[in-house]
């Protein structure tokens, strides 16, 4: 298990991350499960906004990375600035079950999410584990308030179940996180001194989770390897010098990943399981900081753990069969037998999915698992083969490559049961199939830029298909009725349902008369108004039919009228009355068409412009 944790100061993600999460060692192939904390992601209005409909980019950054080392999104969880992810392989998702996620606020006494914790636990093999990503209060004082924040997280995060409903009933606990603990007694001089001559065991004695961790008993049983890497806080942005500024930060270890193995018990446990000595042991095989990432006042921190457990949960829930090979449509048959207990929903579905695939939700397609009241005696008789579905030829993928079937549970928000890689080779479209038969299917896969929602009586599991730089956010299944359609980029170059999306004539401009006396007024007005406030922002040029442009100010109810201003209409012209029925006359000799433009218009009929006249 590798833990990774980074306060990234608002910064914007670094264009790579092989190093931080060691993907470019061998050791890569040995880690199954990887838990990254951030704190202080940019939380501003306008991103939470942007992000509660879209993947954040820090969760894109680690989900392309991680994707092509077979490592999928498991769960995530965020508060604020504060976020954790977990991955996992794939092959190992359908034994990572009871998954929950929570957060505790203790920012402003609680009512603030800037500091506080984010966890996620879930039963690993058969055993309890919990990640807890933190940011407790800074500076130097503050210790005790750290402890206080600390023991309220603890105490507030309760889960559903029997077997760990507090972080502490769990069998490992991860804690990591800027925990910001700084380094007392010591002058910053003699500090940096040690740092620079490599003497930084005389350092650790006054760190204050070294001395929190033999004094407070809410930390009894946490364990952490030797400090053998440089205070990670505070660095100039951009640099690896500690701080410059005036304040003169003393360096610190703030950013720290502990354990805690839970204390085992002889005899029958809550759930009936049985505890024993050595059940469990965790190895740190690697603790260290990545001097190399500058665009943070901290420097990201990450521990590599091998976990050993006494026993392990070797059967997944579901079991999928599949032929090796999809070469014919009528091949992609899929059976699946479930294991005695399983929960299962009507809302349950098989997803394919491509190798390499980033979260439950990024499917290539889907298939609702059977699960109607004349299956349960079906599935009493065919209790070798199981149950089999069907894809049908329209969803598959065309083309060749390597997929993974995944049975989606909906009850566990999980995938119960993979299979391994298989081939997917179907015929693309026939050569000499009309361009237009498809052109109407293409343009809706290839642009999916508009957010409409879906029949009230869809059963979508997810947001709709997505390309894969718009990426189904697995925050997005808080919202199931969204889906992406094509927009209207075919139809025209404006969304809104006004004239403006018709290609009308150049004449299509809507008119308001004005009679002779209220006309000269506001032009009176306009022109008085043009020589004192020239280039103000707040006159809006209206061009006659025939003159220049002509200058109405914005206090005047006939500006504030202008359709223009309410986005209905694309454009205005004034006229006076007599030469709008002078207009009339001469269109009607020239046998221009009479209609009606817009609700503004009086009764009768407009004109269009003669050609080559623009709005």
């Amino acid at each position: 298990i590798t833990v990774v944790t980074w306060n990234v100061g608002t910064a914007m993600p670094p264009n790579d991350v092989t190093s931080l999460l060691h993907l470019n060692t061998g050791e890569t192939n040995d880690v199954d499960m990887i838990a990254i904390g951030l704190q202080e992601v940019n939380s501003k209005i306008n991103k939470r906004l942007k992000d509660a409909l879209f993947t954040d980019q820090w969760s894109e950054l680690f989900m392309d990375a991680l994707s092509p080392f077979h490592f999928v999104l498991v769960s995530t969880e965020r508060m604020q600035g504060v976020i954790l992810l977990v991955f996992a392989k794939y092959y190992h998702l359908p034994f990572l079950q009871d998954i929950q996620t929570d957060c505790t606020r203790t920012g402003l006494g609680g009512y603030w999410g800037n500091k506080g914790g984010v966890s996620v636990r879930l039963s690993v093999f058969g055993h309890m584990v919990c990640f807890l990503n933190c940011h407790l209060p800074a500076h130097m004082e503050k210790a005790e308030q750290r402890k206080e924040d600390f023991a309220t997280i603890l105490h507030m995060q309760q889960f559903e179940g029997r077997t760990a409903s507090g972080i502490l009933d769990h069998d490992l606990v991860f804690w990591f996180g800027d925990l910001n603990f700084r380094i007392e007694s010591l002058d910053i001089r003699f500090v940096k001194y040690a740092i620079d001559s490599n003497i930084l065991s005389q350092l650790w004695e006054k760190d204050q989770l070294n001395i929190a961790k033999t004094t407070w008993p809410v930390l009894n049983g946490f364990q952490e390897g030797p400090l053998n890497f440089p205070p990670t806080f505070k660095f100039d942005v951009g640099t690896n010098k500690y701080d410059s500024s005036a304040k003169k930060r003393k360096p610190a270890w703030t950013d720290r990943i502990l354990w805690k193995i839970k204390a085992p018990s002889v005899g029958l446990g809550a759930g009936g399981r049985r505890h024993s000595p050595g059940v469990l042991s965790v190895t740190q095989l690697c603790y260290c900081s990545h001097m190399e990432y500058t665009s943070s006042d901290h420097k990201p921190v990450a521990a590599i753990f091998a976990v050993q457990f006494a026993s392990k949960a070797d059967k997944p829930p579901v079991e999928i069969y599949v032929a090796d090979e999809w070469s014919r449509p009528e091949q992609a048959i899929v059976r699946y037998k479930m294991a005695a207990g399983f929960h299962r929903s009507s809302w349950d579905w098989i997803g394919l999915y491509r190798v390499g695939f980033r979260h439950p939700k990024d499917y290539v397609s889907y298939v609702w698992a059977r699960n109607d009241d004349g299956e349960r005696c079906l599935e009493k008789q065919l209790s070798v083969s199981g149950l089999q579905v069907m894809f049908s030829e329209e969803t598959l993928p065309k083309g060749k490559g390597e997929y993974i079937l995944g049975y989606y549970s909906n009850t566990s928000s999980s995938i119960a049961g993979v299979t391994e890689p298989f081939q997917i080779s179907l015929p693309r479209l026939e050569e000499g199939s009309s361009p237009s038969d498809s052109s109407g299917s293409s343009s809706e896969e290839e642009d999916d830029s508009t957010l409409v929602l879906l029949a009230p009586k869809s059963r979508s599991p997810s947001p709709g298909k997505m390309k894969r730089h718009r990426s189904r956010s697995p925050s997005l299944a808080k919202f199931q009725g969204l889906i992406l359609r094509p927009s209207s980029r075919e139809r025209g170059t404006s969304r809104s349902p006004s004239p403006q999306s018709r290609r009308a004539l150049a004449g299509d401009i809507p008119t308001i008369h004005l009679c002779q006396e209220e006309a000269g007024r506001c032009a009176a007005k306009a022109k008085e108004a043009a020589d004192s406030q020239e280039g103000n922002s707040f006159y809006q040029t209206v061009r006659e039919w025939g003159g220049g442009p002509r200058r109405v100010s914005a206090d005047n109810p006939l500006a504030r009228a202008d359709p223009r201003n309410l986005g209905l209409l694309p454009a205005l012209r004034l006229e006076m009355i007599d030469q709008a029925m002078g207009r009339r006359r001469e269109s009607g000799d020239q046998g221009y068409p009479c209609r009606r433009m817009s609700p503004t218009s009086p009764p009768g009929c407009s004109t269009s412009p003669k050609e080559g006249s623009s709005p």
